[in-house]
């Protein structure tokens, strides 16, 4: 099984060339795309059942030995983010690709999109296989520079202002990245996760504070959690939707993927709960209550992903098994949904020619389907029982009481506020945009909207569906994997079966 870790990496890496070279056939770029990450999605389902049944999946790439060598590791947890991130990717992929085929605006560059993706969606994956910390920057590098070209397609001076915004933040990021892994392998002598796991607790407690808190400070931004977060609500809505969608629902969770990864397997025993409590709570309260400002979908939308990565902070805080197990499971709730809602955003600008609540009216009764697509993954972010959201919520609160004391309390009262907020604005949109009467953006010929579009949006709606119906396993998985992530024992026995060095 071992020889399947690549895969996820190599095979949209490669797909990515074989696009890039085969620019002036569009069906054959499309093919390739799909089969590509359809095969990425497959090999990931076969990995998360192996880590599920037998433990992490360990590979050491070039047949060099940890630590001098690179580590690919598949653990429940990562092998869980690759595929949920694959499904993810593959229907935007067709969403986009129903999008005009995938021209994304009338000047887009076509011929660059589909590589751009599949680099994209390589820099994700590799991410969450990412057994050292320098091959995790390294796929923070290469996700990042597919998502400068993506957020910049078709050149429009909106996309270039917003896009130069996001550039130079994640530019930042990456530097203050960059210095905590040096400041890392300067005090430890290594960069392989499984040996940092052992040599950190020998340091001095202020050094290994300084590390953690370098590393929470690269990993905050990515993840775009308060105070860190106000480049994201400018940049995200720019962009074209398919785009602005896998953003919105994979980005910022490779953030938080790098802050529970650090979190439990680097700095074990919560030395910075109390903050990162704090900083739970203000991003759910800052980021819900922009939302409510807001007057256009898009952007709307951006402030409750926000919003939202503050309860996955907050189990984190919690650093307790039932916190991380309903951390986990609301991370891959949160990246269906709010991909989806985005899907719905471009779907709406479509076919009522904007997103601005203002100029919206009538869609429930012009387009009954379209208001059936909005109306579902807006309750279950909203965590409308029996939805996935209500459930991942429930899990989390509860978790945030048996924790017991002031702070985690305070965030549970947060957390039911964020929720009932969240709960406003879905409703509110829904009232402005497809309720009342048609204003007149929604008054122009109908436009069909293409069934490639609608069928993508309607797969990601059943799979937020099908973490309802199977939450019980699901809970299961997570359990399992917050389990191995608070013993750390069975991580680094896959890594160094001998012992660490």
């Amino acid at each position: 099984m071992s020889r399947l870790l690549p895969l996820p990496v190599v095979v949209p890496l490669l797909g990515a060339a074989l696009t890039l070279v085969l620019g002036r056939w569009p069906r054959l770029q499309r093919a390739i795309s799909v089969t590509g990450l359809s095969t990425t999605l497959v090999v990931a389902a076969v990995l998360l059942v192996q880590a599920y049944r037998h433990g992490p999946v360990v590979l050491a790439v070039g047949a060099w030995p940890p630590p001098v060598g690179i580590v690919l590791v598949a653990d429940q947890l990562a092998a869980l983010m690759l595929v949920v991130s694959s499904a993810v990717t593959l229907c935007v992929l067709l969403y986009s690709i129903g999008q005009r085929q995938a021209e994304i605006g009338e000047n887009a560059p076509v011929t660059i999109y589909h590589p751009t993706y599949l680099v994209l969606t390589a820099g994700v994956t590799n991410a969450f296989l990412a057994g050292d910390l320098f091959n995790l920057f390294v796929a923070f590098e290469i996700l990042l520079a597919a998502s400068f070209v993506l957020i910049t397609l078709g050149g429009t001076e909106v996309r270039i202002r917003t896009g130069s915004t996001y550039v130079v933040v994640s530019i930042l990021s990456s530097m203050v990245f960059l210095a905590a892994v040096g400041l890392v392998y300067a005090a430890t002598g290594t960069l392989n996760m499984a040996q940092l796991a052992q040599r950190l607790d020998a340091l001095p407690e202020g050094v290994r504070l300084a590390l953690q808190v370098a590393l929470l400070l690269a990993f905050g931004v990515k993840a775009a959690v308060f105070p860190l977060s106000a480049w994201l609500p400018d940049s995200y809505p720019t962009a074209p939707a398919p785009v602005t969608a896998v953003f919105a629902g994979l980005l910022t969770k490779v953030g938080v993927y790098a802050v529970i990864r650090t979190e439990t397997l680097l700095f074990p025993g919560g030395q910075v709960s109390r903050l990162l409590m704090v900083v739970a709570g203000l991003t759910m309260l800052v980021g819900i209550l922009g939302a409510v400002a807001q007057s256009d979908m898009k952007r709307l939308f951006s402030f409750t992903l926000v919003s939202h990565i503050g309860y996955m902070i907050f189990g984190v805080a919690l650093s307790t098994v039932a916190g991380l197990a309903g951390a986990i499971f609301y991370v891959v709730h949160h990246i269906t949904i709010q991909t989806t809602l985005f899907l719905v955003a471009g779907l709406v600008e479509l076919r009522a020619g904007s997103t601005d609540l203002r100029r919206l009216g009538g869609l429930a009764r012009m387009a009954p389907l379209l208001g059936v697509l909005f109306f579902v993954p807006a309750m279950n972010l909203a965590g409308v029982p029996p939805f996935s959201g209500f459930l991942g919520k429930l899990g989390l609160l509860q978790a945030g009481v048996t924790a017991g004391g002031a702070l985690p309390l305070a965030l549970v009262a947060a957390g039911t506020l964020t929720s009932l907020l969240t709960l406003y604005v879905a409703s509110r949109v829904w009232n402005i945009a497809f309720w009342r009467e048609p204003r007149l953006a929604t008054e122009e010929p109908a436009v069909r909207l293409p069934a490639t579009m609608v069928g993508a949006t309607v797969a990601l709606i059943v799979l937020g569906l099908a973490l309802t119906v199977a939450a019980g396993p699901l809970f299961d998985v997570t359990a399992d994997a917050a389990t191995d992530l608070r013993d750390r024992t069975p991580y680094i026995r896959a890594v160094f079966p001998g012992g660490t060095p």
